[in-house]
C-alpha cells in the first residue's frame, strides 16, 4: 500500500499512528505528493489519485484509492484486526460521532489558518476566522468536561483528539490550550509516551 500524506498534515498524522498501533505501518510506503495544497493545480494527482487533491488518501496495491482519514482508518482498523473502531452498536455510532466532531475541529482549524496565513490581507475576514477557532475551541471545553473518552482504551477518538492538540501546537502555539484545559494537557502528555505518537510529531513550523 502506499499514502500519500504530508508531514504536517494532522489528518494523515491519524493514519500514521493508527498504522503504527496495528502493526501495519512497514506495509505502507508513505510518499509525498507534489503540489497537494491549497490554489495550487496537481492535474496528475487530481487524475490519479483524487479529484478533490486532498491527503491522506491510501492507494490499495490493486490500484483501489481510498480516501478520506476516516475511512482509511476504518479499512486499516477491519485490516488490523478491528483493535481502534467498535464493530457494531451504540459504541460504534458513538465513535463515529465524536469522529466526526473532531474531524470538524480540524476542518475549522485549517481554515482558520488559510484565512489568516494565505489569504491576501485586503480579503481578510477576521471575524469569520476568529469564529472557525472557536468552534475548535468549543469541542476542546467539551471533551474537558467529558473526561471519560480520554481514559478508556486507545481507540479513534483518542488518536483524533491528539491530532488536534498536535496541530494546535504546530499552528497555533501560542493560543493557551494546556492552561485552559488541564485534563486535555495530561492526557496529551500521557499520549506523548506512545512511539505512534512521538514520532509523528509535525517537524517545526
Amino acid at each position: 500500500m502506499k499514502l500519500a500524506y504530508s508531514p504536517a498534515s494532522p489528518f494523515a498524522r491519524k493514519i500514521r499512528i493508527a498504522a503504527m498501533e496495528l502493526g501495519l505501518f512497514d506495509r505502507i510506503e508513505f510518499i509525498v505528493p507534489i503540489k497537494a495544497i491549497p490554489v495550487t493545480e496537481n492535474e496528475e494527482y487530481a487524475r490519479n489519485v483524487s479529484p478533490l487533491r486532498k491527503i491522506p488518501a491510501l492507494i490499495l496495491d490493486s490500484g483501489q484509492v481510498i480516501v478520506d482519514s476516516y475511512v482509511i482508518a476504518e479499512y486499516l482498523d477491519e485490516l488490523g484486526g478491528g483493535k481502534l473502531i467498535p464493530a457494531s452498536g451504540p459504541a460504534k455510532w458513538q465513535a463515529k460521532t465524536e469522529h466526526s466532531i473532531l474531524q470538524g475541529m480540524l476542518d475549522a482549524l485549517l481554515l482558520c489558518r488559510y484565512e489568516r496565513m494565505l489569504r491576501p490581507k485586503e480579503l481578510l475576514w477576521t471575524g469569520w476566522a476568529d469564529d472557525q477557532f472557536k468552534r475548535a475551541w468549543d469541542g476542546l471545553a467539551r471533551y474537558e468536561a467529558h473526561p471519560d473518552v480520554l481514559t478508556r482504551p486507545l481507540d479513534i477518538v483518542q488518536i483524533g483528539i491528539v491530532c488536534v492538540l498536535g496541530y494546535l501546537d504546530f499552528r497555533f502555539p501560542d493560543c493557551g490550550w494546556r492552561k485552559t484545559f488541564p485534563k486535555l494537557d495530561s492526557f496529551h502528555e500521557k499520549m506523548m509516551q506512545r512511539d505512534s505518537v512521538k514520532s509523528t510529531v509535525p517537524p517545526p513550523a
